[in-house]
């Protein structure tokens, strides 16, 4: 395992925090066991000042208080004996003890507030002053000599000295070295063994997701990766790498989503280009042969049948350029860029407008337009130009596929699930096997109708009613006719 990787990282830093935590609980268990130990011992020696304060003429006869201290010295030479006065002045100590030290002691008085708090009961280990040490503090045992004139002085009794701290500091040192450090270092090779595979469990996932997203970035495909677990529980909050690995399932899902749409896209547009140019090869060689013809044979035409040549020319431009426009349209409105623009509008006053627009064109091919239009506004919320141009096309198709003396009916009803807009006509009608096609680019019945002199009305009002969340219906039957509906979501009104 690399030494930069994470799991590294973060086995070094934790095995740092043990041994540093090890070190620090060390540290204090020791200072806690030293501190016990020395309440344990102040409080077995409370009542020996007690007892030795209790010997007459201590004040009085410094020769017997001196062959006594230096009696008790040499029974138990671990402790240190002084005899005080009543502000706390050293008034004698035993000889034994003073032979190795300097005349006079590094401290002449003992600070009495330690004695009176010790004396008060406070709780132990009370540390007082030690006359052989200028600095640092010791624990004690501590008396009064009372008379009858009242306290003459203090028996005080220092209960470490420095041989009885010398033996203390050696035994505990190889305490420490034979149990102490055996149980650290056996307390931080557990923990850290713990914490390793711990750490291990976690970032094995971590790793898998790297993984994953390392295979992705390389090839994105879906049958490069496996399913993440963390799909199956892609409802159940996890810790960060559950939430990582589920949001990385939802942007590889996401991103295949988009690719898959983008391949389709491109085939969409690579069939569009290929139909564009049938489309368009038709009516370009016919207006270019008639063209030619026109000006080979100019000379010898005469003025109808130069009229006739021109005729055909000029439609055959102008359905050149009502596709050239319809596809420029239908490319626009499939960019993403291109939205409706919603505004509340009412169906039945654009249904009459539109009937009125193309009244005069059905008239002149002796069709009869119909509308049947519910009462009411009949409210929606839309584009109201761009769901004009999907009733102008229907309506404009069936005029182009209705015979003479037929009819049209443009219809606008309120149902359950909105607004329902039909365009009925009494036309050729499609055949059940053709009628899917009919909004498919390159089928045989979209090629066909185009061959006739028709474009791709169908394709952007079906475009336009799919940003609106709607589609177009369509029903037909041979020699009957054909009728196309969409329906339009009721507006909500205040």
């Amino acid at each position: 395992m690399s030494p930069q990787s994470l799991y590294a990282r973060i086995a070094l830093v934790f095995a740092g925090i043990v041994l540093a935590l090890g070190a620090t609980l060390g540290w204090l268990g020791y200072g806690a066991a030293k501190q016990h130990q020395h309440e344990i011992l102040q409080r077995v020696n409370l009542g020996l000042a007690q007892h030795i304060a209790k010997q007459p003429s201590l004040v009085a006869d410094p020769q017997n208080t001196q062959r006594l201290f230096d009696h008790l010295i040499a029974v138990n030479p671990n402790i240190e004996v002084y005899l005080l006065d009543p502000q706390g002045k050293v008034l004698q100590t035993s000889s034994l003890q003073t032979s190795s030290q300097p005349v006079p002691l590094p401290r002449q008085e003992v600070s009495l507030e330690p004695v009176r708090r010790l004396l008060a009961g406070a709780a132990l280990p009370v540390t007082g002053d030690n006359p052989l040490h200028a600095e640092g503090r010791e624990i004690f045992s501590v008396a009064p000599i009372e008379t009858a004139d009242g306290v003459a002085g203090y028996v005080y009794i220092v209960l470490l000295n420095d041989m009885y701290r010398a033996m203390v500091a050696d035994a505990w040192q190889g305490y420490a070295l034979r149990n102490g450090a055996k149980v650290a270092i056996l307390a931080v090779i557990v923990a850290i063994i713990a914490g390793l595979a711990a750490f291990a469990a976690v970032t094995r996932r971590l790793e898998r997701t790297i993984r994953d997203v390392e295979a992705f970035a390389s090839v994105p495909s879906e049958d490069v990766l496996p399913t993440s677990t963390a799909l199956k529980h892609r409802h159940r909050r996890g810790d960060e790498i559950d939430r990582l690995r589920t949001a990385f399932a939802s942007l590889r899902k996401r991103l295949n989503m988009q690719m898959t749409e983008l391949k389709r896209q491109d085939e969409l547009r690579r069939e569009l280009i290929a139909n564009v140019s049938h489309d368009l090869r038709t009516p370009l060689t016919s207006m270019q042969g008639y063209l030619e013809a026109l000006a080979r044979m100019d000379d010898g035409m005469d003025d109808v049948e130069r009229k006739r040549y021109l005729d055909v020319a000029v439609r055959q431009s102008h359905r050149v350029s009502r596709l050239a426009q319809q596809l420029f349209e239908l490319a626009r409105l499939e960019c993403e860029d291109t939205q409706p623009q919603p505004e509340l509008f009412s169906v039945s006053e654009l249904v009459h407008d539109i009937a009125q627009k193309f009244a005069l064109v059905a008239q002149r091919k002796s069709i009869h337009l119909h509308t049947e239009i519910d009462e009411g506004p009949l409210s929606v919320h839309g584009d109201i130009g761009m769901i004009e141009r999907v009733i102008g096309n229907l309506v404009d198709n069936a005029i182009r596929h209705t015979p003479e003396d037929g009819d049209i009916y443009l219809v606008a009803h309120a149902r359950s699930r909105g607004i329902e807009v039909r365009v009925d006509d009494t036309g050729q009608g499609i055949s059940e096997e053709q009628l899917p096609g009919l909004l498919v680019r390159g089928s045989p019945i979209r090629r066909m109708a185009t061959q006739r002199g028709g474009g791709l009305g169908l394709l952007i009002a079906n475009r336009i009613l799919h940003m609106h969340g709607s589609a177009i219906q369509a029903a037909s039957r041979i020699g009957e006719g054909t009728s196309i509906s969409f329906i339009l979501p009721v507006a909500k009104v205040a």
